[in-house]
């Protein structure tokens, strides 16, 4: 009979591959390095492959240890479940959670998946508005928790995150080099607009809003059909957008920094955990070449 996989060895195989190092792994999972690098040798000689590539450039998983993340990652999600589902202090009940659209295809997918797996019989029901709707909706109690755009005339919240802000076209678009540049932008209120407005107008280049939309995927649309260019946090460029610098006479952009909001009238068991999957999420959370949000 084959010999089972060990949870705990595959939840090590887990630490390794969202951070990216035995050494910050084994801060994860309690251990000392040697003990994952132990762990890990196990479990190649357990499942009789090689899972990780020995090539000098740090973590990087071969062919058999991609397919392994897979099923790892299925066994310790059900294992979590299981044991969440027979305790007797799972947390349950609802958590209101508000963030822009644009925040919620980049992060929601991971913020729940961590928060899901180790707390199955919460709700969590999603608010998407832009932040400064966002905020009201905590201030009148509405919301629990709410990801925002912090900036200096909002200045609420917690900065859990800081981006580079970008210039972005589209790689077949020459719309930059226009005599008047047209810009798909979000709504008046929105700190990047404010900020690429700012700019342009500060270094005397000409430009109009030709597209101006609440909705993150319509602004992406017009950039990606080569209409317009646009200013954008770096995880959420897309493949076929190209970032624009001082080569094109585009100066740097102040930062986007994210900030996480908290109602002080709901601080409940639940909105704490969600709250702190949120932070470990965004604090986790690099940057492929590619320009995608990768773990």
């Amino acid at each position: 009979m084959p010999a089972l996989l060990d949870v705990d060895q595959l939840r090590t195989l887990i630490a390794v591959v969202d951070t990216g190092s035995f050494t910050r792994a084994a801060e994860i999972v309690f251990k000392t390095q040697s003990a994952v690098s132990m762990q890990m040798k196990r479990l190649e000689e357990r499942v009789g492959r090689q899972v990780f590539a020995r090539d000098g450039r740090g973590v990087k998983l071969t062919e058999d240890g991609e397919r392994l993340l897979d099923y790892a990652r299925r066994i310790v999600h059900i294992s979590r479940e299981a044991v969440s589902a027979f305790a007797d202090d799972a947390l349950t009940g609802r958590v209101r959670l508000g963030l822009p659209d644009d925040y919620a295809e980049r992060y929601l997918p991971e913020i729940l998946a961590r928060f899901s797996s180790s707390n199955p019989r919460v709700e969590v029901t999603v608010a998407c508005e832009p932040s400064d709707s966002l905020t009201e909706l905590v201030a009148r109690d509405e919301l629990d928790l709410a990801i925002i755009t912090h900036a200096s005339r909002r200045p609420v919240g917690e900065v859990i995150r800081q981006e580079p802000l970008l210039w972005v076209t589209s790689q077949r678009s020459v719309v930059h080099e226009e005599s008047v540049i047209p810009l798909a932008l979000s709504h008046a209120a929105c700190v990047w607009r404010e900020s690429a407005i700012a700019k342009l107008e500060e270094i005397g280049r000409p430009h109009r809003v030709l597209y101006s939309s609440r909705n993150f995927a319509a602004v992406g649309a017009a950039v990606l059909a080569g209409l317009a260019m646009t200013v954008l946090p770096e995880s959420a460029l897309r493949p076929g957008m190209r970032v624009l610098g001082s080569a094109e006479g585009f100066p740097p952009l102040p930062s986007c920094k994210i900030a996480l909001l908290r109602n002080p009238g709901a601080v409940t068991e639940t909105a704490l955990a969600l709250a702190d999957h949120i932070v470990a999420s965004l604090d986790n959370m690099t940057i492929r070449l590619d320009g995608a949000a990768a773990e």
